[in-house]
């Protein structure tokens, strides 16, 4: 009751005090469709500077010679991403189904002008999967394949899922549920990042006489900033999914986001002390990432403590992931993007079987809705996987996707750009070092720091000798 009051409360004041009499119904009705638009706006806007977090977080984590190039792949993924969403994307995803499969109209949005709203929406997401790749084929990969992996993402891949879950597809009649994009978005985008990080192979120095090298990210502040903005946008991207300003869930699907993610900060850092006797800090903020992605399949489908449950079992599963990954089938994600969105995509997926107010096995539903969602996990794991791996098969056979090994050393920065990101030089020299004495790695402390590979120690300062 107090909701609708409060409604009619807005609707009164929007309308500049005018009383709606019974014959105002039409009036009403478009008032109400555009509040409903204006809420889609405004949740898109959020997913939108979620791309500036996924930014943050992958030049954070990784080494200072290639954040350029980084900064440039999630420029061009959003912007390639809008454009190739409209001419193709949007009509595989949402138009009329060809046998369940994909869509097969609404290119171009000819005569959809009305849903131009929903086509924003939409585009920011598309966006948001292909970017999730960035991060994992940092630091080695050429800018021109990462750009044809992203439009066989945007403009095939993912819409094809899309289609068969949110587009009126074969998954969506089986009854697979995922509300905000766990499995659409972000295993997807894991998957294809799988496939791109196995044709690509370890970063130089990664993986070396039967060791497996930590290659430490330049800016970890920075990679937390990266985390906290994609957290807030993630209200938008979970609560805007519900299309309509009014909906009743939207303060259940906020609170159970916002809890989510604070479980899986809190299992991934008490998980990490008990394993490693301290709090790790790159793998605390990604239980934050976890604990969202987990709860994305299922926000506007479980309980708060539900959510919690989620999270916590998210934030400590991130931690194997990136262990089993890293160590046992040797990916090299610099960033933890497959363990993230991928492992805890699945988590999440899963988790909606299990803990779904109606439906869930704990709830008494039984396991058909589970099986539902196993079922469409591996759907979507074929589709993906074959689809990518397929491209960058015929690809590779004539071009190399990786960039050259003096390149690699040298930085992605200059290679791709002929710029870097950081000038500061003459910050720290040697002891016995003017500013315009040589030195094999450069006067910067960027020079210096990125001129090392893994293993390799940084000469030290001859000392001073008296005469």
């Amino acid at each position: 009751m107090k909701k609708m009051t409060g409604l009619f409360a807005l609707l009164f004041l929007l309308s500049g005090g005018h009383v709606f009499a019974a014959g105002d119904a039409t009036e009403v009705s478009a008032l109400s469709a555009s509040m409903d638009t204006v809420w889609i706006m405004i949740a898109a806007f959020l997913v939108f500077f979620m791309h500036a977090g996924f930014a943050m977080v992958e030049t954070g984590f990784t080494r200072s010679k290639n954040a350029l190039n980084i900064l440039m792949k999630n420029l061009l993924t959003m912007s390639i991403g809008a454009v190739l969403y409209f001419i193709v994307g949007y009509g595989f995803m949402f138009g009329s189904s060809a046998g369940g499969f994909i869509g097969s109209d609404g290119f171009f949005l000819f005569e959809q002008s009305e849903n131009l709203g929903f086509f924003v929406f939409q585009a920011v997401f598309a966006a948001t999967c292909a970017t999730i790749i960035s991060g994992a084929v940092a630091e080695r990969m050429k800018l021109i394949s990462y750009i044809g992996v992203t439009v066989i993402m945007i403009g095939f891949v993912y819409p094809v899922v899309g289609h068969w879950i949110w587009g009126g597809g074969w998954l969506a009649e089986l009854g697979f549920t995922d509300f905000a994009g766990s499995t659409v978005v972000h295993m997807t985008g894991a998957l294809g990042a799988v496939v791109a990080v196995a044709f690509l192979g370890g970063r130089i120095g990664k993986y070396s006489n039967g060791k497996v090298n930590v290659i430490q990210g330049h800016n970890i502040p920075l990679g937390a900033l990266g985390v906290f903005i994609l957290w807030f946008g993630w209200f938008g991207f979970n609560a805007g999914s519900t299309l309509s300003a009014s909906d009743a869930l939207i303060p259940t699907i906020v609170a159970t986001t916002l809890l989510s993610a604070s479980s899986g900060v809190i299992g991934s850092a008490l998980y990490s002390y008990v394993r490693y006797k301290q709090i790790d800090a790159s793998l605390t903020l990604n239980g934050a990432l976890a604990g969202l992605v987990g709860i994305t399949a299922g926000t506007a489908s479980v309980s708060p403590i539900g959510a919690m449950f989620i999270g916590l079992i998210s934030g400590v599963i991130l931690i194997e992931a990136v262990q089993l990954i890293d160590r046992r089938v040797k990916l090299d994600d610099p960033v933890g993007a497959i363990a993230v969105h991928g492992v805890c995509g699945v988590w999440g997926t899963l988790a909606v079987g299990l803990f779904a107010i109606d439906g869930g096995l704990l709830y008494g539903g039984g396991a058909s809705l589970i099986l539902v969602q196993a079922i469409g996990i591996l759907a979507v794991m074929a589709w993906t996987m074959g689809t990518v791996g397929t491209f960058l098969f015929i690809y590779t056979r004539f071009s190399s996707i990786r960039v050259s090994r003096e390149e690699e050393i040298q930085g992605l920065d200059f290679a791709e750009h002929g710029s870097t990101a950081y000038e500061l030089r003459g910050g720290i020299l040697n002891n016995n070092e003017s500013p315009s004495s040589p030195s094999p790695f450069g006067h910067g402390l960027i020079d210096r720091l990125n001129g090392l590979e893994p293993g390799v120690k940084e000469p030290q300062a001859k000392a001073k000798t008296s005469g």
